[in-house]
């Protein structure tokens, strides 16, 4: 082992020091700029990252789609709630697709096409097709913030 005079360890230093310094890149220290926001997943003008509401007669039934759950409701039945997992969009039909905490597969289908509820005269701007276990429901859907400002006729 060869031994370096002590008179150029600071030129050995200064060199060893010129190296690292080749690899160190001032943009890594830089803090990132944050992520773009998504844009808001639109269907039929409805936005489906708020609270969308779902819901049919014969039998009466509803489903509440808000950010974080889909919570199924029928007048004959138990209430059913499941994760929301975001919608699969694909052209006009954006797809819920979860499962409840009883069990069971819940699909809620919602389909830029309006839509009478057959009981007033309100016009709903999705039609809704739910599939609850063995059950297939069709109905309308609309924002929850259009149900409750826009009473029924």
């Amino acid at each position: 082992m060869r031994l370096i005079p002590l008179a150029a360890a600071p030129l050995v230093i200064a060199f060893a020091g010129l190296s690292l310094s080749a690899c160190y890149d001032r943009e890594d220290s830089k803090p990132k700029p944050a992520p773009q926001p998504q844009a808001a997943v639109t269907l039929s003008g409805v936005d489906l990252g708020q609270p969308v509401r779902a819901l049919g007669t014969e039998p009466f039934w509803g489903v509440e789609i808000t950010p974080d759950a889909l919570i199924y409701t029928r007048v004959d039945q138990p209430t059913q709630r499941a994760p929301n997992h975001g919608a699969t969009v694909q052209g006009t039909v954006a797809t819920f697709a979860s499962s409840t905490n009883l069990n069971k597969a819940l699909n809620v289908v919602l389909i830029a096409t309006e839509c009478s509820d057959g009981m007033s005269d309100r016009t709903y701007p999705l039609t809704a097709k739910v599939e609850i276990g063995d059950d297939e429901l069709t109905g309308c859907a609309a924002p929850a913030s259009m149900l409750t400002t826009q009473p029924a006729p």
